[in-house]
């Protein structure tokens, strides 16, 4: 059985939209692209090793997908990145596995039966980068093992947001935490179970 890790980095008020630049994505008018840019240090280098560092598989929607093979491929040709498989969400054909990005595998049809089938099979961990539609495809039908979120401590207002409208109820215990000199909060949430209701 393989773990589905979605890695994610996120405002204090949710906001996942383009945190590395306004490129990446400035649907619905985002004004505030490149929002994580400026807490970048080596505390978060050394995160994103350790988090990138073992044998991982990707699950990435099309926008993701497309943003990463016009950049990894050229710009760290040596990157794990490019060596490991990539399993891409789209209706839409995606170039042939020589033509862009190596081990690219196209997921269509009833996308949630079709990763729980993946999820199923023998393998490394699947690590989702970006992607904030297919994030709440893995939300809604409870996909999501683990939660390795970087928490930068601004607000934005607006955006797409890691937990959406149809996110299930669910609770998640924390594995691991620290903190950047800068604030970031890099933790490990790990999918635990029903909500502990209670009164006081």
């Amino acid at each position: 059985m393989r773990k589905i890790v979605v890695l994610t980095f996120v405002t204090l008020d949710g906001i996942m939209q383009a945190p590395g630049g306004p490129e990446e994505d400035s649907s619905d008018t985002f004004e505030h692209g490149g929002w994580s840019v400026g807490y970048w240090d080596s505390f978060l280098d050394e995160v994103m090793g350790e988090q990138m560092g073992h044998p991982f598989d990707m699950l990435l929607g099309r926008k993701t997908y497309d943003l990463f093979a016009s950049a990894w491929p050229k710009l760290d040709p040596e990157s794990v990145i490019n060596k490991y498989k990539k399993y891409v969400v789209t209706h839409k054909p995606i170039p042939g596995d020589t033509e862009i990005w190596k081990n690219s595998i196209r997921i269509d049809g009833d996308v949630a039966e079709e990763i729980k089938k993946l999820k199923k099979e023998d393998g490394a961990e699947i690590q989702v980068h970006g992607s904030s539609d297919l994030i709440q495809t893995l939300l809604k039908n409870d996909l999501v093992d683990e939660l390795w979120l970087k928490i930068y401590p601004v607000t934005l207002g607006k955006g797409k947001r890691l937990f959406g409208e149809g996110t299930i109820p669910a609770g998640f215990e924390l594995v691991k935490s620290k903190a950047s000199p800068g604030g970031v909060i890099a933790a490990t949430y790990r999918r635990a179970g029903k909500i502990k209701y209670g009164s006081f």
